[in-house]
């Protein structure tokens, strides 16, 4: 039995039901996509692992790689959220209207990095995104789309943060953020594919070396 079209709309109760239902084909989407690789999954594997019908997936999601889609967008948002808190919680450390030297910088971006979650499972599933995006235009635009939404409320976040502890920015915040976040994905790539039983830290620590004084050079006092 599958389940019929409904007015999502005109009933809460199963616009509740369905949110449920789409989050729990999310996550076995996400446990599957991480072990068995999206083209070796198929929507059986993740109907039968959720404990859904067929129907009730494509009353959810019209393929395989909508679900992706979806899946990357709720990655990006949970990320941009952790990233929020953790701003906040940097922040806090931070005297009001000091003059932040590097040791505060330093100090900054290590609560920030130890405050932001780094799943392994989830760069190997950006990894075959990519990939598909390379290979089929529309799924590119819609990555795209998505990665670009997440540099520019990200950007946003730095311009916001940035009077708040005192410095100002000689780029322009999205290339700021280019430059930090290519810098520190390749030492997690580097962790990745290493023998390091916990790649993110190794990576953090890596990063701890170089991303501070980069900061530094790349924001002055106000």
């Amino acid at each position: 039995m599958t389940d019929a079209p409904v007015d999502v709309a005109a009933d809460p109760t199963v616009s509740r039901r369905r949110q449920h239902t789409r989050e729990r084909l999310l996550d076995a989407a996400f446990d599957l996509f991480a072990d068995e690789g999206v083209d070796a999954t198929s929507i059986e594997a993740v109907c039968e692992r959720a404990g859904f019908t067929r129907g009730a997936f494509y009353s959810n999601f019209e393929s395989k790689h909508e679900l992706l889609l979806a899946l990357a967008a709720r990655e990006h948002r949970r990320r941009l959220g952790e990233l929020r808190d953790a701003l906040a919680v940097a922040q806090a450390t931070c005297a009001a209207g000091a003059e932040l030297d590097l040791q505060d910088i330093s100090r900054f971006l290590e609560i920030l990095l130890e405050r932001i979650s780094d799943d392994r499972r989830w760069r190997v599933i950006n990894a075959e995104l990519t990939l598909l995006a390379m290979r089929h235009p529309e799924i590119a635009r819609r990555h795209r789309d998505l990665d670009r939404q997440m540099s520019d409320e990200v950007a946003d976040e730095i311009e916001l943060l940035m009077p708040r502890l005192g410095r100002r920015l000689v780029l322009p915040a999205r290339q700021l953020l280019r430059l930090l976040a290519a810098g520190y994905m390749a030492d997690l790539q580097a962790a990745d594919l290493s023998a390091e039983p916990q790649p993110a830290a190794r990576a953090r620590a890596d990063a701890t070396a170089w991303l501070p004084v980069v900061a530094d050079r790349l924001t002055v006092p106000l």
